[in-house]
């Protein structure tokens, strides 16, 4: 074989693995994208309670009719724990007037110790929850923790916050707008 028919060959060999590569991924829904002004995704994650009580499954539906600021987070994540004071503060200051705040650790499965460590150490109030299967970071596009998604009353999405360098201040009016639109 000479050396131009065996790139011919090479070559031949990149189109149809491009090719199957490209078919085995047009099953992905590549129309739904994660951003501000669409439909916030569905999730299911459990409450993290003291023993002997049991978790009790929770989904984005359990918030409809609700602003809600979710936040996607782990223990072993620093920004995380810098961020969690200023959510408590937040939860703290607008909760009572509508606004829902939700935070699901993405930690590894059999951690719910820990995360209720977490919560007790930072003197958490805000719904904690726990997603073992860690779904919620493909179903949110993430890019890492902590990620916080700020979600209206009809369930779409109004901000996409990366990282924890986000302020309330920087916020509070977006959010005091989203508790105080009418449910539709």
């Amino acid at each position: 074989m000479t050396g131009r028919a065996q790139w011919g060959m090479v070559a031949a060999i990149v189109v149809i693995a491009g090719g199957a590569l490209a078919w085995a991924t047009m099953g992905a829904d590549r129309t739904r994208i994660v951003a501000p002004g669409s439909p916030a995704p569905d999730f299911h994650a459990q409450t993290v309670p003291a023993p002997p009580a049991t978790p009790i499954a929770r989904s984005l539906a359990s918030y409809h009719g609700k602003a809600v600021l979710l936040n996607i987070w782990a223990t072993w994540c620093g920004p995380c724990r810098e961020e969690m004071p200023r959510i408590e503060r937040l939860h703290k200051e607008l909760g009572s007037d509508g606004l829902v705040v939700v935070a699901v650790s993405i930690d590894n499965p059999g951690m719910a110790d820990a995360i209720r460590d977490f919560r007790n150490e930072m003197g958490l109030s805000f719904e904690i929850l726990y997603d073992e299967s860690s779904r919620i970071r493909d179903d949110y596009q993430t890019t890492g923790v902590p990620e916080t998604f700020l979600i209206d009353k009809q369930g779409v999405i109004r901000r996409r916050l990366i990282g924890a360098t986000w302020t309330v201040d920087d916020q509070r009016a977006l959010i005091r707008e989203l508790i105080a639109e009418p449910p539709k």
